[in-house]
């Protein structure tokens, strides 16, 4: 469809017969992503405030649709590229964020951190080193002030402000330590979510959230003991990425709950969904 085409099917949208408005409306969804700036511009060029919000809702609907199917293609390519799923949940609020940004951002601390490692170094001092450069030199920290801001779950916020939850702090740590060689997973603890250091029988915790402390199984043990869980696998062994990009949706859609914005808590539940095993047939 040419661009002139596309700009008077858009004109369209304000006429005031309301089939013919619905007609332009299921029109432009089903020409799908690319319509987009097309339908920018023509808000850009409008003053009638109700074209500008049918326009908005219109993009907003585009653009999820487009990452429900992103994130399942993702799911089906294996979830194999952690940074990418991250990527995708940070596109539900921030949709112009291109991926480049957050690998830009990560290749540069990895080539800092790399410069700090030396070969044959115990995989405490590896620990402690990779601690160095992320907690001192990079000033990456917890965000106890705003837990449970959206803005902890958005990677490239993280990333630009060194002020994260959890889930994201570790997702950057074990990204920087999967590329330096270090074999550092994801745990889905209760509450809190932490790394394991896991090679020939070796295995301890790294408490990401409170500045890489190293942990032993007996410490597992007391938070699960605490918590007064019964101790099962979950809580010792490492997730993969599909688990840890659901539980960081799961994070976003708390905290939009917590925002009273129960309609994107809805929609981030959705996105969940697409990624479930248990996603019904359309």
């Amino acid at each position: 469809m040419k661009k002139s085409e596309i700009k008077a099917l858009i004109s369209l949208l304000d006429d005031h017969d309301d089939e013919v408005a619905l007609y332009v409306e299921k029109q432009i969804v089903a020409l799908g992503e690319g319509i987009i700036p097309y339908l920018e511009e023509e808000w850009e060029e409008t003053l009638n405030t109700d074209l500008q919000k049918k326009i908005e809702d219109l993009i907003h609907h585009l653009q999820f649709a487009g990452l429900q199917t992103r994130l399942r293609e993702w799911k089906e390519k294996g979830a194999q590229d952690l940074l990418e799923g991250m990527w995708l949940v940070n596109s539900y609020l921030y949709p112009d964020i291109a991926f480049g940004a957050i690998t830009k951002a990560v290749d540069q601390m990895y080539f800092d951190a790399w410069t700090h490692m030396k070969d044959e170094m115990h995989p405490y001092d590896q620990v402690k080193s990779l601690n160095n450069v992320l907690f001192r030199e990079k000033r990456f920290s917890a965000n106890t002030k705003n837990f449970h801001s959206p803005a902890n779950s958005m990677l490239h916020l993280v990333l630009e402000t060194k002020r994260g939850n959890p889930l994201t702090l570790c997702v950057i740590y074990m990204t920087l330590a999967q590329r330096l060689g270090m074999p550092v997973y994801g745990v889905n603890l209760p509450n809190l979510f932490i790394l394991t250091y896991k090679l020939d029988g070796l295995q301890f915790y790294i408490n990401v959230y409170n500045k890489g402390l190293i942990l032993s199984k007996a410490d597992i043990d007391n938070y699960i003991l605490q918590l007064n869980l019964n101790p099962i696998d979950i809580f010792y062994e490492p997730c993969d990425n599909l688990d840890i990009v659901k539980r960081a949706l799961r994070n976003l859609a708390y905290s939009l709950e917590k925002m009273d914005d129960a309609d994107k808590a809805t929609e981030v539940m959705k996105l969940l969904t697409v990624i479930s095993d248990d996603e019904p047939v359309v």
